[in-house]
């Protein structure tokens, strides 16, 4: 079963989902959940595939190592 959650919006940003939404003939709560799901699949995640390239990858996986350890060991520098 589904959940509800709430969410509070501007109106600027109310008005933007609405016509998106209306663009696709879909709801507006609708829309918001298939573009959030969308955008977490595609862009926050790593893909199987790509994690076991990433992993046979010999260097990256090494480099990776090693800023780990450097993160531990603090050394570096937050950038702003």
């Amino acid at each position: 079963m589904g959940k509800t959650i709430t969410l509070r919006i501007d109106d600027g940003k109310y008005k933007v989902f609405k016509n998106a939404a209306a663009g696709e003939n879909r709801s507006i709560s609708n829309f918001i959940e298939n573009a959030a799901y969308s955008y977490l699949v595609s862009d926050q995640y790593v893909s199987d595939e790509e994690m076991k390239e990433i992993s046979s990858d010999k260097k990256l996986s090494e480099g990776i190592r090693k800023s780990l350890s450097d993160i531990k060991k603090g050394k570096f520098k937050i950038v702003r």
